[in-house]
């Protein structure tokens, strides 16, 4: 004979273990949106390593080394408080100080003759100022980086989508920003639609980083294409592109690097001038390593600059990679660059592989060293194949 428990009428039933455990790992899936517990780690780590950076910048190492060494910490974290709360709009730096304040004297007992004692416990208060300071950041944030994205997005029509259709080579590219918005700029078109023979490709990196960077790189974009379209030869395209950007680079403090190539499909002969520009690297099909360094100055450096162009031969299984800065300064958490010789290293060993996938090599080589390292600059790659 068997019996069955039937719910008292009016009494809840406490809820099952398996309910409660499900509710709490959707929160966690949620809050953590899936990640593993040492990738958000490692997230962290990262976050806090640049974080760091940012507000040691307002301190002053030299000063602090000279100290006694007992010192230096105490120091190192003033400074970088300091940093922190000047950061910080007036009304929010007094907010702050006044937790701070409610925090510090939490806890005193004041004594009163032999009876009378008060207690101060202002926790809750300063605690609820924290919150409200960190809502007040975070909507800031909040705001600006949607704005940001927007900036991105239309940044992003800036630049192509996808490689041309070029006779006898193929191109990919890649770029990683360092913030929502960058300052490189890669581009291959054909600036006349029915002329499909002369192609121009140009990578560039504006000085500086985020918003006023990706305004002239948007300004630079704009004057490429209008003068290229024109049908100027790459000497004069370069000296235009000076005139225009000597006459909006703050007195050479915005200057521009840049490499410009015109690539003639029929000849496979390309001609180019390196403005300042990190020399991009030729990988000839024997394995043999040539820098494109014919040019001059950055653009936006002096009016009157004169450059140099030089045209060399593409054969088949040569690759032509061009990069900015921001691939041989790459980082990992020790502090260590990545360096032209790594960087070298990996070309040398390219496989026979078309564009793309010779792109996604090196870009993974990049990756394996930095890791999960936040980088400081923009990584930006362009691989041109001739087959």
């Amino acid at each position: 004979m068997s019996a069955s428990a039937t719910p008292t009428p009016g009494v809840s039933s406490p809820p099952s273990p398996t309910g409660a455990a499900n509710r709490v790992r959707q929160f966690w899936q949620r809050v953590s949106e899936g990640r593993q517990l040492d990738d958000l780690w490692s997230q962290f780590a990262a976050d806090a390593r640049a974080s760091y950076g940012f507000y040691g910048k307002d301190v002053d190492w030299e000063k602090i080394q000279k100290l006694p060494r007992w010192h230096r910490p105490f120091h190192v974290v003033k400074d970088i408080f300091w940093a922190m709360l000047m950061k910080m709009t007036p009304a929010r730096r007094v907010l702050l100080l006044l937790a701070l304040v409610m925090l510090l004297m939490s806890g005193f007992t004041f004594q009163f003759g032999h009876n009378v004692s008060v207690q101060f416990k202002f926790e809750l208060f300063a605690a609820l100022i924290f919150l409200l300071l960190l809502s007040l950041e975070l909507a800031d944030k909040v705001t600006m980086k949607r704005d940001l994205e927007i900036a991105r997005e239309i940044q992003m029509w800036l630049v192509p989508s996808e490689p041309p259709n070029v006779p006898g080579a193929d191109i990919a590219f890649a770029t990683r920003p360092q913030n929502s918005v960058a300052g490189d700029y890669y581009d291959a078109f054909y600036p006349d639609a029915e002329n499909k023979e002369r192609l121009v490709v140009v990578i560039a990196d504006v000085a500086g980083k985020s918003v006023p960077a990706a305004l002239l790189m948007a300004t630079l974009q704009a004057s490429l294409r209008t003068i290229a379209g024109e049908g100027v030869p790459v000497a004069e395209l370069v000296t235009r592109l000076n005139r225009y950007a000597s006459a909006y680079s703050l007195d050479g403090r915005r200057f521009t690097t840049a490499v410009l190539c015109e690539y003639d499909a029929a000849s496979r002969c390309l001609t180019y001038v390196n403005a300042g520009h990190n020399a991009p690297i030729l990988r000839r099909a024997n394995g043999a390593c040539e820098t494109l360094e014919a040019g001059g100055l950055p653009l936006g450096i002096q009016l009157g600059a004169e450059y140099q162009t030089a045209t060399l031969e593409l054969r088949p299984g040569d690759a032509l990679i061009f990069f900015t800065d921001g691939v041989v300064e790459a980082f990992n958490e020790s502090g260590e660059e990545f360096g032209s010789s790594r960087w070298l290293g990996a070309i040398r060993n390219l496989p026979e592989w078309n564009a793309q996938e010779t792109l996604r090599f090196l870009m993974k080589r990049v990756d394996e060293f930095v890791g999960a390292t936040r980088q400081s600059d923009d990584i930006t790659c362009l691989v041109f194949r001739s087959k």
